[in-house]
């Protein structure tokens, strides 16, 4: 446990102690605080929707989440094996897991530092407007169990990409190529009609615009938890299997 400490705290270090981590920050805050002005704009007229949920519905949330993760993974992998650290630090003495695993703990614990923002624009919402549901413990939680376990899915698609390439603009691409295609994928699933055959079920799983908005309302399922969940198990598997191909060659 402790070289994999020592791993995640060598990764959050490589980010803040470059510009690109504030950038994504910056970024990410410039989005959240124009979503919410698009928000407070709406709230002049009477909802039954909580804020959370008008926050979901606004493009900004999905936008902030397709193009940070990627930016956010792309180096993981792809910036050692360029600059040849990388199998340096697979001679150490540290597992493949314990790198994949550190490396992925590293870039989630970016990714909901980068979130943390948001608790300050529903703390205005209220200020502004005295909707006391604005900071509900059930719907603010509900809201960053969900925020969590998509980033989990699309940064554990980040590191498989970063894993396998060199180039971190070509992890980039990739990460985000099959990020939108997974968002496409829950798009399409929300405007499909319900039917009964067992193909519309399954890609009724894939619902995410339907998930996202009974995490933003408190409500937590158990079905999108573990679907979502059993993705990020299956991306880092795969990146295992990525960064241990290496001793086949």
């Amino acid at each position: 446990m402790r070289a994999y400490w020592t791993l995640v705290r060598r990764e959050l270090a490589a980010v803040f102690l470059s510009l690109g981590g504030y950038i994504i920050i910056a970024a990410a805050l410039f989005l959240m605080g124009y979503s919410f002005v698009v928000i407070l704009v709406k709230l002049q007229k009477p909802t039954p929707m909580p804020v959370t949920e008008l926050f979901y519905i606004t493009p900004f949330f999905w936008l902030i989440l397709l193009l940070t993760t990627p930016v956010i993974t792309m180096r993981l992998f792809a910036q050692e094996k360029f600059s040849g650290t990388f199998e340096t630090l697979m001679t150490t003495p540290v597992s493949d897991l314990q790198v994949v695993l550190a490396k992925f703990t590293a870039a989630l614990l970016f990714y909901v530092l980068m979130w943390l923002p948001l608790l300050g624009c529903l703390l205005l919402v209220r200020r502004f407007t005295h909707d006391t549901a604005a900071l509900d413990a059930g719907v603010v939680g509900g809201m960053f169990l969900g925020i969590l376990l998509l980033g989990a899915v699309f940064i554990s698609l980040g590191c498989c990409a970063s894993a396998l390439t060199r180039s971190q603009a070509i992890a980039a691409m990739i990460s985000l190529v099959f990020g939108a295609s997974l968002f496409l994928l829950g798009y399409l699933a929300s405007q499909l009609p319900v039917q009964e055959s067992w193909q519309a079920q399954v890609l009724s799983c894939f619902a995410l615009f339907e998930q996202m908005h009974d995490f933003a309302r408190g409500v937590v399922d158990t079905r999108p938890v573990v679907l979502l969940a059993s993705l990020s198990f299956f991306f880092l598997f795969l990146t295992l299997r990525v960064v241990e191909s290496r001793r086949w060659k």
